[in-house]
Protein backbone atom coordinates (compact mmCIF):
# COMPACT_ATOMS: atom_id res chain seq x y z
CA UNK A 1 0.00 0.00 0.00
CA UNK A 2 1.45 3.54 -1.06
CA UNK A 3 1.95 5.82 1.65
CA UNK A 4 0.93 9.32 0.74
CA UNK A 5 3.18 12.29 2.40
CA UNK A 6 0.71 14.99 4.60
CA UNK A 7 2.45 17.93 4.77
CA UNK A 8 1.88 20.15 7.82
CA UNK A 9 3.16 23.55 8.44
CA UNK A 10 5.80 24.27 11.41
CA UNK A 11 3.68 26.71 12.52
CA UNK A 12 0.78 24.42 13.20
CA UNK A 13 3.24 21.85 14.96
CA UNK A 14 4.89 24.69 17.05
CA UNK A 15 1.28 25.86 18.58
CA UNK A 16 -0.36 22.49 18.99
CA UNK A 17 2.01 22.43 22.84
CA UNK A 18 2.01 25.43 23.48
CA UNK A 19 -1.44 25.88 24.67
CA UNK A 20 -0.97 22.60 26.80
CA UNK A 21 1.16 24.87 28.82
CA UNK A 22 2.82 24.11 31.27
CA UNK A 23 2.83 20.46 29.95
CA UNK A 24 3.25 17.88 32.98
CA UNK A 25 2.96 14.54 31.06
CA UNK A 26 3.38 12.75 28.13
CA UNK A 27 1.40 9.73 27.16
CA UNK A 28 2.51 6.47 24.88
CA UNK A 29 0.98 4.03 23.10
CA UNK A 30 3.18 0.34 23.02
CA UNK A 31 3.34 -0.81 19.89
CA UNK A 32 4.37 1.02 16.74
CA UNK A 33 5.08 3.78 19.28
CA UNK A 34 8.08 2.85 21.48
CA UNK A 35 9.43 0.20 19.19
CA UNK A 36 8.45 -0.94 15.75
CA UNK A 37 6.12 -4.23 16.12
CA UNK A 38 3.97 -4.74 13.25
CA UNK A 39 5.87 -6.78 11.08
CA UNK A 40 6.30 -8.99 14.03
CA UNK A 41 2.53 -8.97 14.62
CA UNK A 42 2.00 -9.09 10.77
CA UNK A 43 4.59 -12.49 10.74
CA UNK A 44 2.63 -14.16 13.40
CA UNK A 45 -0.74 -13.71 11.97
CA UNK A 46 -0.06 -14.44 8.56
CA UNK A 47 1.87 -17.95 9.75
CA UNK A 48 -0.66 -18.73 11.99
CA UNK A 49 -4.13 -17.95 9.44
CA UNK A 50 -2.14 -19.73 6.80
CA UNK A 51 -1.91 -23.13 8.86
CA UNK A 52 -5.62 -23.11 9.61
CA UNK A 53 -6.81 -22.41 6.13
CA UNK A 54 -8.11 -18.81 6.44
CA UNK A 55 -8.99 -16.61 3.34
CA UNK A 56 -8.70 -19.79 1.05
CA UNK A 57 -5.14 -20.37 2.39
CA UNK A 58 -3.92 -17.12 0.81
CA UNK A 59 -1.49 -15.52 3.19
CA UNK A 60 -3.10 -11.83 4.28
CA UNK A 61 -0.99 -9.13 2.86
CA UNK A 62 -0.25 -5.60 4.36
CA UNK A 63 -2.92 -4.11 3.24
CA UNK A 64 -5.49 -6.58 5.14
CA UNK A 65 -3.46 -6.11 8.37
CA UNK A 66 -3.11 -2.14 8.35
CA UNK A 67 -7.17 -2.17 7.93
CA UNK A 68 -8.04 -4.94 10.16
CA UNK A 69 -5.74 -5.72 12.29
CA UNK A 70 -2.95 -3.21 13.37
CA UNK A 71 -3.88 -0.89 16.97
CA UNK A 72 -7.29 -2.69 17.37
CA UNK A 73 -8.22 -5.13 20.51
CA UNK A 74 -7.98 -9.07 20.43
CA UNK A 75 -11.70 -8.91 21.23
CA UNK A 76 -12.41 -6.70 17.91
CA UNK A 77 -10.07 -9.14 15.97
CA UNK A 78 -11.63 -12.73 17.10
CA UNK A 79 -14.37 -11.01 16.28
CA UNK A 80 -13.34 -10.00 12.76
CA UNK A 81 -11.32 -12.63 12.03
CA UNK A 82 -13.86 -15.87 13.53
CA UNK A 83 -17.64 -14.01 12.94
CA UNK A 84 -19.21 -17.47 13.77
CA UNK A 85 -16.90 -18.38 16.37
CA UNK A 86 -15.88 -15.77 18.96
CA UNK A 87 -14.18 -18.24 21.27
CA UNK A 88 -12.54 -20.13 18.84
CA UNK A 89 -11.20 -16.67 17.82
CA UNK A 90 -10.31 -15.64 21.32
CA UNK A 91 -7.90 -18.78 21.62
CA UNK A 92 -6.79 -18.51 18.17
CA UNK A 93 -5.53 -14.22 19.63
CA UNK A 94 -4.50 -16.27 22.93
CA UNK A 95 -1.71 -18.69 21.12
CA UNK A 96 -0.58 -15.59 18.28
CA UNK A 97 0.29 -13.18 21.38
CA UNK A 98 2.49 -16.25 23.07
CA UNK A 99 3.95 -16.24 19.30
CA UNK A 100 4.43 -13.01 19.01
CA UNK A 101 6.37 -12.39 22.49
CA UNK A 102 8.73 -15.44 21.16
CA UNK A 103 9.31 -13.45 18.31
CA UNK A 104 10.16 -10.45 20.66
CA UNK A 105 12.78 -12.40 22.61
CA UNK A 106 14.50 -12.51 19.19
CA UNK A 107 14.24 -9.12 17.75
CA UNK A 108 12.66 -5.68 19.36
CA UNK A 109 13.92 -2.66 17.60
CA UNK A 110 12.98 0.60 19.11
CA UNK A 111 11.64 3.69 17.35
CA UNK A 112 14.53 5.70 16.42
CA UNK A 113 15.21 8.56 18.61
CA UNK A 114 13.46 7.45 21.70
CA UNK A 115 16.14 7.72 23.63
CA UNK A 116 16.31 11.23 23.25
CA UNK A 117 12.99 11.61 23.92
CA UNK A 118 13.38 9.60 26.90
CA UNK A 119 16.40 11.50 28.23
CA UNK A 120 14.61 15.09 27.62
CA UNK A 121 11.24 13.61 29.17
CA UNK A 122 13.43 13.15 32.54
CA UNK A 123 15.33 16.05 32.45
CA UNK A 124 12.18 18.27 32.26
CA UNK A 125 10.51 15.55 35.19
CA UNK A 126 7.48 15.08 33.43
CA UNK A 127 5.09 12.49 34.60
CA UNK A 128 4.73 9.85 32.03
CA UNK A 129 2.68 6.68 31.13
CA UNK A 130 2.19 3.66 29.20
CA UNK A 131 -1.39 3.08 27.41
CA UNK A 132 -1.78 0.13 25.25
CA UNK A 133 -4.29 -2.41 23.68
CA UNK A 134 -1.82 -5.09 23.85
CA UNK A 135 -1.79 -7.74 26.64
CA UNK A 136 0.01 -6.69 29.91
CA UNK A 137 2.51 -9.99 29.01
CA UNK A 138 3.01 -8.07 26.01
CA UNK A 139 3.40 -4.75 26.85
CA UNK A 140 5.35 -5.44 30.06
CA UNK A 141 8.15 -7.71 28.33
CA UNK A 142 7.92 -4.85 25.46
CA UNK A 143 8.82 -2.26 27.91
CA UNK A 144 11.22 -4.11 29.78
CA UNK A 145 13.36 -5.05 26.58
CA UNK A 146 13.46 -1.60 25.70
CA UNK A 147 14.66 -0.39 29.39
CA UNK A 148 12.11 1.21 30.28
CA UNK A 149 10.62 -0.37 33.16
CA UNK A 150 11.47 1.87 35.89
CA UNK A 151 10.54 4.84 33.17
CA UNK A 152 6.80 4.73 32.58
CA UNK A 153 4.96 5.48 36.22
CA UNK A 154 2.00 3.26 35.24
CA UNK A 155 0.95 0.89 32.47
CA UNK A 156 -2.26 1.10 31.48
CA UNK A 157 -3.95 -2.37 29.46
CA UNK A 158 -7.50 -1.85 27.70
CA UNK A 159 -8.69 -5.00 28.31
CA UNK A 160 -8.15 -3.99 32.25
CA UNK A 161 -10.58 -0.89 31.33
CA UNK A 162 -13.94 -1.57 30.80
CA UNK A 163 -13.75 -0.42 26.90
CA UNK A 164 -10.36 -0.29 25.40
CA UNK A 165 -9.19 1.90 22.30
CA UNK A 166 -10.66 3.37 20.16
CA UNK A 167 -12.44 4.38 23.16
CA UNK A 168 -11.08 7.21 25.60
CA UNK A 169 -11.20 5.38 28.53
CA UNK A 170 -7.28 3.63 28.51
CA UNK A 171 -6.06 7.18 28.16
CA UNK A 172 -8.22 9.03 30.71
CA UNK A 173 -7.13 6.25 32.96
CA UNK A 174 -3.77 6.75 32.23
CA UNK A 175 -4.07 10.18 33.10
CA UNK A 176 -5.77 9.22 36.51
CA UNK A 177 -3.39 7.05 37.36
CA UNK A 178 -0.24 9.41 37.63
CA UNK A 179 -2.01 12.48 39.03
CA UNK A 180 -2.09 14.47 35.73
CA UNK A 181 -4.34 16.50 33.45
CA UNK A 182 -5.95 16.63 30.27
CA UNK A 183 -5.19 20.27 29.92
CA UNK A 184 -1.23 19.84 29.98
CA UNK A 185 -0.32 16.44 28.86
CA UNK A 186 -0.35 15.39 24.97
CA UNK A 187 0.27 11.34 23.47
CA UNK A 188 2.35 9.76 20.96
CA UNK A 189 0.68 7.61 19.18
CA UNK A 190 0.49 5.42 15.74
CA UNK A 191 -2.48 3.72 14.89
CA UNK A 192 -5.81 4.94 13.76
CA UNK A 193 -7.75 3.83 16.09
CA UNK A 194 -5.06 4.62 19.14
CA UNK A 195 -5.26 8.41 17.85
CA UNK A 196 -9.19 8.76 17.45
CA UNK A 197 -8.63 7.07 21.59
CA UNK A 198 -6.33 10.10 22.11
CA UNK A 199 -8.42 13.04 20.74
CA UNK A 200 -11.76 11.31 22.04
CA UNK A 201 -9.72 11.92 25.65
CA UNK A 202 -9.41 15.67 24.51
CA UNK A 203 -5.62 15.39 24.06
CA UNK A 204 -3.09 16.62 21.54
CA UNK A 205 -2.13 13.59 19.71
CA UNK A 206 1.39 13.27 17.99
CA UNK A 207 1.28 11.02 15.13
CA UNK A 208 3.93 8.42 14.42
CA UNK A 209 3.63 7.05 10.81
CA UNK A 210 5.67 4.13 11.59
CA UNK A 211 3.79 1.85 9.59
CA UNK A 212 0.53 3.27 8.90
CA UNK A 213 -0.57 5.16 5.53
CA UNK A 214 -0.42 8.88 6.54
CA UNK A 215 -3.65 9.59 4.83
CA UNK A 216 -5.37 7.25 7.51
CA UNK A 217 -3.95 8.71 10.19
CA UNK A 218 -5.09 12.52 9.47
CA UNK A 219 -8.42 11.51 8.80
CA UNK A 220 -8.13 10.81 12.79
CA UNK A 221 -7.21 14.10 13.53
CA UNK A 222 -3.73 14.17 15.35
CA UNK A 223 -1.61 17.65 16.37
CA UNK A 224 0.59 16.63 13.85
CA UNK A 225 2.58 13.37 12.41
CA UNK A 226 6.45 12.43 12.75
CA UNK A 227 8.30 10.19 10.82
CA UNK A 228 10.02 9.16 13.86
CA UNK A 229 11.43 10.84 17.32
CA UNK A 230 14.24 12.28 14.97
CA UNK A 231 12.15 14.25 13.46
CA UNK A 232 12.44 18.17 13.21
CA UNK A 233 8.69 18.78 13.67
CA UNK A 234 8.78 17.31 16.66
CA UNK A 235 12.22 19.42 18.16
CA UNK A 236 10.68 22.74 16.85
CA UNK A 237 7.57 21.92 18.92
CA UNK A 238 9.36 20.82 22.00
CA UNK A 239 12.33 23.61 22.04
CA UNK A 240 9.33 26.23 21.20
CA UNK A 241 7.87 24.89 24.61
CA UNK A 242 11.17 25.24 26.07
CA UNK A 243 11.45 29.07 24.87
CA UNK A 244 7.55 29.83 26.00
CA UNK A 245 8.20 28.75 29.66
CA UNK A 246 5.65 25.56 28.73
CA UNK A 247 8.23 23.15 30.53
CA UNK A 248 11.16 23.85 33.18
CA UNK A 249 14.18 22.09 33.38
CA UNK A 250 14.11 20.05 36.75
CA UNK A 251 17.94 18.45 36.45
CA UNK A 252 20.44 17.97 34.10
CA UNK A 253 21.53 14.53 33.54
CA UNK A 254 23.16 12.53 31.02
CA UNK A 255 22.17 9.12 31.68
CA UNK A 256 20.23 7.15 29.19
CA UNK A 257 18.10 4.18 29.27
CA UNK A 258 19.42 1.03 27.35
CA UNK A 259 17.79 -0.04 24.55
CA UNK A 260 17.21 -3.49 22.94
Amino acid sequence: MAISSVEIPSSDCKSALLKLAPVEAILFDVDGTLCDTDPLHHRAFREMLLEIGFNGGVPIDEEFFILNIAGKHNDDIARLLFPDDYERGLKFTDEKEAYFRRLVGEQLNCISGLDKLVKWIKDHGLKRAAVTNAPRANAELMISRLGLTEFFQAVIVGSECEHAKPHPMPYLKGLEAIGASKEHTFIFEDSPSGIRAGVAAEMPVIGLSTRNPENLLMEEKPAFLIKDYEDTKLWAALEELEKQGGVSIRTQTTQTDTFA
